[in-house]
């Protein structure tokens, strides 16, 4: 705990020894015009306050008409940025009651702007900036007293922040609001978070440019030198918190498989982008399948975007093939990647080694070539008759309105997935995606759309949002204590959150459950998680019973508590 406070049991009194100005601009402890008459005498707080002693729920009302007054999605942004920074309980609070709301405000999309315009609002420190001139200090940084409770780190470098690319300093961002989301829909506490940036430069001209840019201003550190500044950040990380979970997030796609290979078995550790994307998106597929009725293992699935994002999603489908009773060369031969060159065949230029057990062969693909040699998307789709599209390339309009018309004609029900984040990268228009299909698409996006509207009948569009599975995840590696994260466990995840899907029980279910309901599924998923660690020799709990106290003991409420001096 930090040592400005001590806990105490449940409900009783917390003794903390801050007061006046300094307990009011902390924003863990701060309660506004919610504290009390009692603890206004005993820290000093009379007259620094207004004398009416008001509540949360007063709180909340107030916060939410100010933020509904904002005049655009960044305004909101910003705002609660701010109350975050004043007051955490407030600010989760918020987030809490109004998950549908709130989500698209502190994470995708609006997030992606926050990023961009990082600097121009940055006013308190909330996390870590790790910077490359600073590589020596790295465990100086770390050893703060004020870190001592950590148990969870989400980390970026920045440079493949969202579908936006480079921007530097700015892609705090994203580890800011995936710490957010584990606290709102995971439960676990503020207290046990920390984001931290790797600030190694950035090679986007318009941040180096910038007046107002907080960042390194240099060019991105590549190469051994990169390497190694990672390397110092690990080790340090492991020596200050033998325990802890470290979540990749946002490394450019070569680097984030790279590290999480490199170590995964070194210490507890996972990335979302790679590992939280595929549990997702095989969730919203098996809904998707769900509705159609056609086996998994009967599904011809193009993959537009082969990256590590595309890969790792690609890779737990297979496994879920394999599950149905096929070889896994078999399983493998269900699906089509394509990246910025084409399709992946044996024959070509640029196939990664770790693309190469999805690359078809040449004589199966010699007539489906364009005159420069390249196969497209249209060609795949013209000659493999996909039933479905999933898209993580980050290119926006990259599922063409000739490949899903194409595509339709074969398929009675189209499952299509622009899965690329912001709205701005989204491969298609969720509307554009149903008046080509004529209305049959069954669409999952990245970022949320409005209803499409088709024949007079509105239908939501599925977001297909990690923050269903990484809260939960993160929740039952920690509550498990597990030593390294397995792929059973992020498989765990995924089946956990099959098991809630609308369409279990109702074809004509929506494809994803309620947003509001993902900090109870997150405690689901969190079970499932730590008896899949306990059956891999991972956990460092005895059974499920004491997985069960860990989880509940790990699961915070956003509401005040009293205080005493101490």
């Amino acid at each position: 705990m930090n040592p400005q406070v001590q806990e105490a049991a449940s409900e009783e009194p917390v003794k903390i020894s801050l007061s006046g100005f300094n307990l009011i601009n902390f924003p863990r402890l701060n309660k506004g015009t919610a504290f009390s008459d009692h603890e206004r005498d005993i820290f000093d707080l009379h007259g620094l306050l207004p004398p009416h002693v008001g509540s949360l729920d007063e709180q909340l009302e107030r916060r939410m008409q100010s933020l509904n007054a904002q005049p655009s999605s960044f305004a909101k942004y910003s705002f609660l940025r701010d109350v975050q920074d004043t007051n955490e309980t407030l600010f989760y609070a918020l987030l809490v009651r109004n998950v549908e709301q709130m989500l698209p405000l502190v994470y995708t999309p609006t997030v992606g702007e926050g990023c961009q315009r990082f600097s121009e609002i940055w006013r308190k420190p909330r996390g870590l900036f790790l910077s490359y001139p600073n590589k020596d200090r790295i465990t100086q940084i770390l050893s703060h007293a004020r870190y001592n409770d950590v148990k969870c780190i989400v980390v970026s470098d920045g440079e493949r922040i969202l579908g936006l690319g480079d921007q530097g300093a700015g892609g705090m961002g994203i580890p800011i609001g995936k710490m957010a989301l584990y606290t709102a829909l995971g439960g676990i506490h503020p207290e046990n978070c920390l984001p931290i940036l790797l600030d190694v430069g950035t090679d986007n001209e318009e941040r180096l440019k910038d007046p107002l840019y907080i960042g390194w201003r240099s060019k991105r550190v590549r190469g051994q030198e990169y390497d190694d500044f990672v390397e110092t950040f690990v080790s340090a990380v492991k020596t200050r918190w033998p325990h802890v979970l470290l979540q990749w997030e946002d490394f450019a796609g070569t680097n984030a498989a790279r590290f999480l290979a490199r170590y995964r078995n070194q210490l507890c550790t996972f990335n979302d982008d790679i590992q939280g994307t595929a549990a997702i998106t095989t969730a919203t597929l098996i809904s998707a399948i769900n509705v159609t009725g056609v086996p998994l293992e009967q599904q011809k699935i193009v993959v537009v975007g082969f990256g590590s994002a595309g890969l790792g999603i690609t890779n737990l489908l297979a496994q879920f093939v394999e599950d149905r009773g096929v070889s896994k060369e078999e399983a493998r031969s269900h699906f089509y990647g394509i990246d910025f060159y084409g399709l992946i065949t044996e024959g070509r230029q640029h196939v990664a080694p770790e693309q190469l057990p999805y690359a078809r062969k040449e004589e199966e693909v010699k007539s489906w070539r364009q005159p420069n040699g390249q196969i497209t998307l249209l060609d795949v789709v013209r000659n493999v008759k996909p039933t479905v599209l999933i898209g993580v390339s980050g290119q926006a309009g990259a599922f063409t309105e000739e490949a899903v018309r194409e595509m339709a004609k074969y398929t009675d029900r189209p499952v299509i997935f622009p899965l690329s984040n912001p709205t701005s990268r989204s491969e298609a228009i969720p509307q554009d995606l149903m008046n080509w299909t004529d209305g049959r698409a069954l669409i999952g996006t990245g970022s949320p759309f409005d209803p499409v509207d088709f024949g007079g009948k509105k239908t939501p569009v599925a977001q297909t949002n990690n923050s269903y599975i990484f809260p939960g995840l993160a929740l039952g590696i920690i509550a498990s204590k597990a030593r390294f994260v397995t792929d059973a466990m992020v498989k765990a995840a995924a089946t956990e959150l099959i098991h809630h899907l609308p369409t279990q029980k109702d074809k004509q279910g929506t494809l994803l459950p309620p947003i509001s309901q993902a900090r109870g599924i997150g405690r689901l998923i969190a079970q499932a998680v730590g008896k899949q660690a306990l059956q891999d020799g991972q956990a460092q709990v005895a059974d499920e019973a004491a997985l069960n106290r860990e989880i509940a003991a790990n699961v915070w409420e956003p509401h005040y508590i009293p205080y005493e001096r101490g």
